[in-house]
Order: C-alpha cells, then structure tokens, then sequence
C-alpha cells in the first residue's frame, strides 16, 4: 500500500507540471511578465507573480498557484490524504476502490489513469518519443528522458534537507529519508518483518520460498 500511495504522489506531482504545460500559454519576451493581465492581439493573460507562466482563464491560474501555495483542498474521506486538485483525489480513491478503469486491449493489464495506459502502450508498440537532443538517445516516458539528462548535466536535483546527499531521482530521495525516518512500509505477509525496500523484502521471501535471492544469481552467473 505505501509503495502504491508513493507511486500516486509522484503521479500527482507529474500531473502538475503535464496540467501547467498545457494550460500555459507562453508569451513572447517581448510582453513583461512583471505585469499580472496582459492582452496579446485580443486575448487576454493572466501571469503568475511567482513564476511568470501565464494563462487565458482565472481559474486555471487559481489551480496554478496551489503549486506554490501547496494548497490541498480535497480531502480523501476514507484515509485522510489530501489533493490540490479534484481529479487527483479521483484517481486516488481507486487505490481503495480497486478500480482500473483503462484497460490495455493487447495484454489485459488494467490502469487507474488513462495517461498511464498510454505509457504502456508504448511497451507494446515501442514509441520512444521523448529524444536527447544531446546524444539522440530515446525513451518511451519524459520522466526517463529528465533522469538521463542528469548524466551529461552531472546534476543531482533533489537534496535530503536533514544531512544535505543530492539524487538524481526523487523517489531514491523518498528511499534515503527513510534511513532517517526509519520508515518501513514493506512488511512481509508470512512473519511480520518490514523492510525499508522493496529489494529487500523480495529478498527475505526467499527465505519462505526457498529461492535464491536475486542478487545470488547475479553473483552466480557472472562468476563463471
């Protein structure tokens, strides 16, 4: 539950930045982003004071600004998380109602959101249209293409803000604060242990299964 919970928080966030791309309308330099309504021919924008991005519709800015305000008006009733924006808080409930409303026709497996469907289908057909525009390397989701960048710009984005280590993935920033927190969300069904990683317990269960973990056969196989 708590690998699916964090998975949808990182869906969410992605779905702030896909929502914000979609509704911005980026001006040309040449208008001020200083000024809050600006008209361009005969529309009109309204720009965000902290960022600059601009929009045709006040409430689209509304929506806009909880990204900084951090505002989380919509509330699950069932476990108390709560949403900046009302489809968000849709496609969580899934997690308790076990819906997946999208199916893929080719082999069956079923989505929550239909943006996750799509991203499948690209298994399937594919299609890696996000392209490095520094070594053409290609890959099915934007998220893989922002990660690889990170090797040619050396940078490590997110920082943990209680011992300063840097990542380049904020989900292994999600795996390190639980060193600190002490968080085990990976409880194994058989004996009660948690573990902090999923590794890690796919690992233990072979202890209960008599497999050899993993890492075992990796060590095996390149030791021939």
């Amino acid at each position: 539950m708590a690998l699916r919970e964090a998975s949808h928080e990182l869906n969410e966030r992605q779905e702030e930045k896909d929502h914000d791309h979609l509704m911005s309308k980026e001006k040309s330099t040449k208008f001020s982003l200083q000024k809050g309504a600006q008209k361009t021919g005969t529309k009109s924008y309204l720009t965000c004071q902290q960022c600059g991005k601009s929009f045709d519709q006040n409430i689209n800015l509304q929506v806009h600004l909880r990204v900084h305000t951090r505002e989380r008006a919509f509330t699950c009733q069932q476990c108390g998380k709560s949403f900046s924006r009302k489809g968000n808080l849709k496609d969580h409930m899934m997690i308790h109602t076990g819906e997946k409303p999208y199916t893929c026709t080719l082999c069956g497996n079923g989505f929550t959101r239909e943006q996750t469907l799509r991203q499948h289908m690209r298994i399937h057909t594919g299609e890696k249209p996000f392209t490095c525009q520094q070594c053409g390397k290609s890959f099915s989701q934007k998220g893989h293409l922002i990660v690889h960048m990170t090797t040619h710009t050396g940078e490590s984005p997110f920082t943990c803000q209680l011992c300063g280590k840097s990542f380049v993935r904020n989900e292994n920033l999600k795996v390190h604060m639980r060193t600190h927190t002490g968080e085990k969300p990976y409880t194994c069904q058989q004996c009660g242990k948690s573990f902090s990683q999923k590794g890690n317990l796919k690992d233990h269960m072979t202890t209960h299964t008599g497999e050899k973990p993993q890492a075992l056969i990796h060590y095996f196989l390149i030791s021939k």
